[in-house]
C-alpha cells in the first residue's frame, strides 16, 4: 500500500552493528524502555517499547537521533543506524563514535529531500562496496512514484543485508510502534531494564575487558604494565624535580599515576 492511501504510523528502529551482549550495556545507559534482539550476523536491533516522542513534545526524528548518538559515543567503535518515520516523513541517521552524524530523509510519499552526498557518506562509513552497494543506494535518492517512504527504508535494509543484517520476522520499517513491539516480543526479544549505575558500569567494564585491551586492563599483563610504568615513572619524576624540569616531572607523574591506577584497578576488579 502506498503511504498516501492511509494513515501513517509513527515508529523507530535502531540497528547496531554488534551482537546483543555488546549492545546491552550501552543501551541500558539510555534508561529507556527498549527491546533487544539479534538481527543477523554481527547485528542487533533495538525496538522502543514506549513512545517518548508522544510525551516529551519532541519529534521522533529528534528523539531517535539522540539515542543513536548516545549509543555510538558510548560504544566501542561500532556504528548505529536509526530508522524513523512519522506522518509526514521518514529517514535514517548513522552515528559512529564522535564523528558527526549523517542522515537522509524522504517525504511520506517517497519523495527524496536529502542530499546525495549524505547517502554516499553513509555507505563509506559502513564500509559498503563503493561500486555495487552505492549503485544499489542511488535509486533511493531519485524520484519514484511507486515507492513510498517505507519502501525506501526497506531498500536500505536490503543493502545492509549484504553486511549480514537480517531483521527478525515482523520488524520492518514503517510499522506502528505497537506492532513492532508485539513482533519483537513474539520473536523472543529481551526487555532491557535499568539496573542502576553500579550494575551498568560493571557490565560496561566486562565488555571492555573482553575486548582487545582487556589483557592490559586486568590480569598478569596488566600488572606487568603497571609495574613497568611505576618503575619508569618514579626515577623520571625524581630526576625531573631535581633538575626543575616541569616537562619531565609531568611525564614521570603521569607514568606513576597510570601505573598505580592500573594496579589498583586490577586489584579492585579481582576482588
Amino acid at each position: 500500500m502506498n503511504a498516501t492511501s492511509g494513515p501513517h504510523p509513527v515508529g523507530a528502529l535502531l540497528l547496531c552493528r554488534a551482537d546483543p551482549e555488546t549492545v546491552r550495556p550501552p543501551a541500558q545507559l539510555l534508561r529507556e524502555h527498549l527491546l533487544l534482539a539479534p538481527a543477523g550476523d554481527g547485528w542487533s536491533v533495538l525496538v522502543p517499547e514506549g513512545k517518548p516522542w508522544l510525551h516529551g513534545g519532541e519529534p521522533v526524528e529528534q528523539v531517535v537521533t539522540g539515542w543513536d548518538t548516545a549509543l555510538a559515543v558510548s560504544a566501542a567503535g561500532w556504528p548505529v543506524v536509526a530508522f524513523w518515520w512519522d506522518r509526514d516523513r521518514a529517514g535514517l541517521t548513522l552515528a559512529a563514535g564522535f564523528r558527526r552524524t549523517v542522515g537522509y530523509t524522504w517525504l511520506a510519499d517517497g519523495t527524496p529531500v536529502g542530499e546525495d552526498e549524505a547517502m554516499r557518506t553513509f555507505a563509506a562509513r559502513l564500509a559498503l562496496d563503493p561500486v555495487l552497494d552505492v549503485q544499489a543506494l542511488e535509486p533511493l535518492t531519485e524520484p519514484d512514484p511507486d515507492a513510498d517512504a517505507a519502501t525506501r527504508l526497506l531498500g536500505v535494509v536490503a543493502v545492509l543485508g549484504r553486511l549480514g543484517l537480517a531483521l527478525p520476522t515482523g520488524l520492518h520499517p514503517g510499522g506502528s510502534a505497537d506492532r513492532l513491539r508485539s513482533a519483537a516480543l513474539a520473536q523472543g526479544a529481551e526487555q532491557l531494564e535499568w539496573s542502576g549505575w553500579r550494575e551498568a558500569v560493571r557490565a560496561e567494564l566486562d565488555v571492555v575487558e573482553g575486548g582487545p585491551l582487556g589483557p592490559y586492563l586486568r590480569g598478569p599483563k596488566a600488572r606487568v604494565l603497571g609495574a613497568a610504568q611505576l618503575a619508569a615513572g618514579v626515577p623520571l619524576l625524581i630526576w625531573g624535580l631535581g633538575r626543575r624540569s616541569g616537562g619531565w616531572a609531568t611525564a614521570g607523574a603521569l607514568l606513576v599515576a597510570h601505573g598505580a591506577l592500573g594496579l589498583v584497578y586490577d586489584r579492585l576488579r579481582e576482588g
